[in-house]
C-alpha cells in the first residue's frame, strides 16, 4: 500500500511539473521564439553578416506562425542591429553598429576593421575590484572574484589607445585574452556565449600621460590623452563589464555620429 502511495505521489509530481514546463513554455510570444532562433544562429555564425534570411514565407511554414508574427520577429531583429530589410530582397545579416555616445557595442576591433592590431599587454588573470576607479561595481559583483585583462590597439602601425577591462568570475569563466574571437571580447561573447552589449554608462575627462602610458602610447609623459571610463550593461542579467580606456586622439581623434 506504501508502495502505491508513493508511486501515486511521483505520478502527480511528474504531472504538475510537465503542466508547469509547458505553462512556461507557453508563455514566451510565439514571434519571441522565432526571433530568439534566428538571433542565435547569427550569433553562432551560421548566417554571417551579406546573408540573407529564410523568406517570411518560408519562416511561416517553418515555425507555423502568421505572417503577422514573422514580421514582428523580424523587426525585433532589425531593431536590435542583427539584420537590415532590403525591398525586394529579404532580411540581410549584418555586422551591428549600435552607436553609444563615443564608443559603440561593437568595440575597437570591429570598428577599426583590417588597419587595427590588437596586443594583449596583460593577459586574463585574477584581481582586485578595488583597481576600477570610477564606476562602482555592485555590492554582489565584489562577493565574486574580479577577472580582468589589458590591451594595446595600434591603426597603421600608431599606438592609440590602451585599455584594461574588467568582469565578475560568477558571471563568465576565464578567458584568455589571446583566444578571443577575431581578437575581439564583443565578438566572443556574441558568439561563444550569447551574450550581447546592450548599452553603456561613459565618463571622459583629459588627463596627463603617466609615464607607463606614455610609453606605451609613444608619447611624452604629461601629454594630454582621454580617458574614457565606461561600464556596459549586457543582455545577461547582472553582468557588466567595466573598461578604462586610454587614447592618444593626436592623430585618430574619437568620433561618433548622431541624427534628430
Amino acid at each position: 500500500m506504501k508502495t502505491l502511495n508513493w508511486l501515486y505521489i511521483c505520478f502527480q509530481y511528474c504531472r504538475n511539473r510537465k503542466h508547469q514546463m509547458g505553462a512556461q513554455k507557453q508563455s514566451i510570444p510565439k514571434y519571441q521564439v522565432v526571433c530568439n532562433h534566428f538571433k542565435k544562429r547569427i550569433q553562432k555564425g551560421y548566417f554571417l553578416p551579406g546573408d540573407y534570411l529564410p523568406s517570411e514565407h518560408a519562416i511561416c511554414a517553418q515555425f507555423n506562425v502568421t505572417r503577422t508574427t514573422t514580421r514582428r520577429a523580424l523587426d525585433a531583429l532589425l531593431n536590435e542591429g542583427f539584420i537590415t530589410k532590403e525591398r525586394g530582397k529579404g532580411s540581410r545579416v549584418v555586422e551591428r553598429k549600435n552607436a553609444l555616445g563615443l564608443l559603440t557595442v561593437k568595440g575597437f576591433s570591429e570598428v577599426s576593421g583590417e588597419k587595427a592590431e590588437t596586443l594583449v599587454v596583460e593577459d586574463t588573470a585574477l584581481d582586485s575590484w578595488n583597481d576600477i576607479p570610477y564606476f562602482a561595481p555592485s555590492s554582489k559583483e565584489k562577493d565574486s572574484e574580479c577577472v580582468s585583462f589589458s590591451r594595446l590597439r595600434n591603426m597603421e602601425g600608431n599606438a592609440v589607445m590602451v585599455d584594461k577591462t574588467w568582469y565578475s568570475l560568477d558571471y563568465l569563466p576565464l578567458i584568455s585574452a589571446k583566444d578571443f574571437v577575431a581578437d575581439s571580447f564583443f565578438k566572443t561573447l556574441s558568439k561563444q556565449y550569447l551574450i550581447e552589449i546592450l548599452g553603456s554608462d561613459q565618463e571622459l575627462r583629459s588627463e596627463p600621460a603617466t609615464a607607463s602610458l606614455a610609453e606605451q602610447l609613444n608619447i611624452k609623459t604629461g601629454d594630454p590623452i582621454l580617458h574614457i571610463s565606461i561600464r556596459f550593461t549586457t543582455t545577461k542579467s547582472g553582468f557588466y563589464i567595466y573598461s578604462e580606456v586610454y587614447c592618444n586622439t593626436k592623430k585618430y581623434p574619437i568620433s561618433n555620429s548622431y541624427f534628430i
